[in-house]
């Protein structure tokens, strides 16, 4: 690859670990000063001396808690100031704690939503506002394949992403006149440190998840963070000036 992201400014969510890490790494890789947003402090800085040491490009962090519109206006306020603009967000952070239909008490149905939702549309609405001033951009909208009918046990998480769907279209239909492009990556299972640690705690062990997953995904095994970096970088680039409102599925085959 080559550097399909040079002089770009990235912010991604959720961007200490997992995906939101992986794809932060790959960014800059790729020549893009990168944004990285978290709750973590130390994990934050530790990406942020990855990419300054591996990567050779710009980075800083910007702590906080995207469930607050403040935090979400924060986030790019502090990415314009340090970098003059914004050419690319990617709406990464989520939490998925379990719960079905008839077990999701309201303060887990609003703490869901309040990051998942809430944190994409605020983030997007600020990103947006400082793309119309330079020459538009592209937001990705890290989604699942929960989004469109969602497991039992993950009722107001596959709403949350449901609804970040109808966010993604609705960013492509209104606002393609100025430059500003929205597209979801549909993730499949990915071995995130999240999903080993959520596993763990119910006793499975890291290969037991993965030898579900060779039986469950049809290509044979789980998805990686880098898996779904490689597509949010396409989408970020000016590869896909003409890409908005899809749908990319890296999901190995999942709900087909």
């Amino acid at each position: 690859m080559g550097k399909r992201l040079n002089s770009k400014v990235v912010v991604v969510t959720g961007a200490t670990k997992g995906i939101g890490k992986g794809i932060a790494l790959m960014c800059a890789e790729e020549g893009a000063a990168v944004v990285v947003n978290g709750r973590n402090e130390q994990d934050g800085l530790a990406v942020v001396r990855q990419i300054e040491e591996s990567c050779g490009t710009e980075a800083m962090f910007v702590q906080g808690d995207i469930s607050s519109e403040a935090a979400c206006r924060q986030l790019i306020d502090a990415a314009v100031t340090r970098f003059g603009r914004i050419d690319g967000l990617v709406n990464n952070a989520g939490i998925f704690p379990r719960g079905s239909m008839i077990n999701t008490t309201e303060a887990l149905y609003d703490s869901i939503f309040a990051v998942n939702m809430k944190g994409a549309f605020f983030c997007s609405m600020y990103a947006i506002q400082a793309m119309q001033k330079n020459e538009g951009g592209s937001i990705v909208q890290i989604g699942s394949t929960n989004g469109y009918k969602g497991g039992k046990d993950l009722a107001a998480y596959s709403c949350s992403k449901g609804a970040m769907l109808t966010l993604n279209r609705h960013i492509a239909a209104h606002y393609g006149s100025d430059r500003i492009r929205s597209n979801w990556v549909t993730v499949g299972w990915v071995a995130s440190e999240g999903e080993i640690e959520l596993y763990q705690n119910m006793g499975i062990s890291e290969s037991e998840l993965r030898k579900r997953g060779e039986t469950y995904i049809p290509s044979g095994r789980m998805q990686t963070p880098e898996d779904i970096a490689y597509g949010t970088v396409f989408l970020l680039s000016d590869e896909s000036t003409q890409v908005t409102g899809t749908e990319l599925h890296i999901n190995g085959g999942i709900g087909l």
